[in-house]
């Protein structure tokens, strides 16, 4: 009767009305043909009706030899000095995935992870926001501001991320919006910001604008994103810029992502822009910097000279951001040359004289 109770169950005609069935019932996945039955059939009888929508099953925590802890066998971990080496939310981020319905063994491997990827969203946020405005509004998100071709291009890519989140929450599939915003962050940063850096920095002014913007706009939605996976660290984020708490924002919008990705401002290239446009430009700085760590050279290595070959349809997607490749890549000038895969070839600035 657990159900009826909370709802009001003849105490409360208004609010069982209003509540009656529930939406969820979380539970594990041991109890199903006890207390899942024998509420279901209690309702069935009681009310003609479910007595919830859906129920959410988890598996159990087990020791690292994946067997059930227990008291008695002495292999039960508790989660305060977890807490207090790993942080809340490292260990949040390991229990999340956890998918439902399946057993997750203990591992302080997964916290460590976490921990790391914590690290790294407030990182990747200072650079973000390390760029101030003047005015009353400082850090404001200006989607026509937004004009560069490789900015509009990762907010399409990152319009697909939310409809692939918002997909697999609305599926209680959490583990899977974990993992899917896990990696596109990781590739955002080891990508994105890598080939906008040096436009934000010392771009002509609407260059640079249109990247400040669009990584504010990414941060605004990966932060939310995020907030349910690790929720202190997003919350320390959202603070340094914005009022309120990020637990009480608007979910992400796929389909404002893609509006602002519709640039219309002073300087925009207002035709239809390919979301491959950021996979091309990665690919072709990626390249480039695998040779200079094939050659045991730093990755600031000035690039004398370069051609890079490619399809004629990749190529046609990478002129339009040259510029942020060869500025990331430390080259001058990149040539380019048809061909039928990508390759470079890459001649280095002769290193440095040793001072001794």
């Amino acid at each position: 009767l657990t159900p009826q109770i909370a709802c009001g169950w003849e105490e409360d005609d208004d609010l069982y009305a209003r509540t009656y069935p529930m939406d969820l019932r979380p539970q594990a996945h041991d109890i199903i043909r006890t207390w899942l039955f024998s509420t279901a059939v209690r309702s069935h009888f009681e009310a003609d009706a479910a007595p919830w929508g859906h129920c959410a099953l988890s598996g159990w925590i087990l020791d690292p030899d994946r067997k059930k802890m227990s008291k008695s066998k002495g292999n039960v971990v508790t989660p305060v000095d977890l807490l207090d080496q790993h942080g809340s939310d490292a260990v949040r981020y390991w229990a999340a995935n956890g998918r439902p319905g399946t057993d997750t063994a203990f591992d302080d491997g997964q916290m460590k992870i976490g921990r790391r990827l914590a690290i790294k969203v407030l990182n990747a946020s200072r650079f973000a926001l390390g760029f101030g405005a003047d005015g009353d509004t400082p850090l404001a998100i200006d989607p026509a501001a937004i004009t560069h071709p490789l900015d509009r291009a990762m907010l399409l890519r990152l319009a697909d991320l939310v409809s692939e989140a918002t997909r697999a929450f609305d599926g209680f599939d959490y583990a899977r919006a974990l993992e899917r915003t896990e990696t596109w962050f990781w590739t955002f940063t080891d990508d994105h910001v890598e080939l906008v850096k040096n436009r934000a920095y010392e771009g002509d002014e609407a260059g640079a604008e249109s990247a400040r913007h669009a990584l504010r706009l990414a941060l605004s939605t990966l932060l939310r994103l995020f907030a349910p996976f690790l929720p202190f660290v997003t919350e320390e984020v959202w603070s340094w810029w914005r009022g309120g708490s990020i637990h009480r924002q608007s979910w992400p919008s796929a389909d404002e992502l893609r509006a602002a990705a519709e640039a219309t401002g002073e300087g925009a290239d207002t035709g239809p822009v390919d979301p491959a446009i950021a996979e091309v430009a990665a690919a072709a700085l990626a390249e480039i910097r695998r040779h200079k760590t094939t050659e045991k050279r730093s990755l600031a290595t000035p690039v004398i000279a370069c051609t890079l070959t490619d399809t004629p349809e990749r190529l046609a997607l990478l002129r339009p951001v040259l510029g942020d490749v060869a500025a990331a890549a430390r080259a001058g000038d990149i040539d380019l040359s048809e061909g039928d895969a990508l390759s470079v070839h890459v001649e280095l600035a002769p290193p440095e004289p040793s001072a001794d």
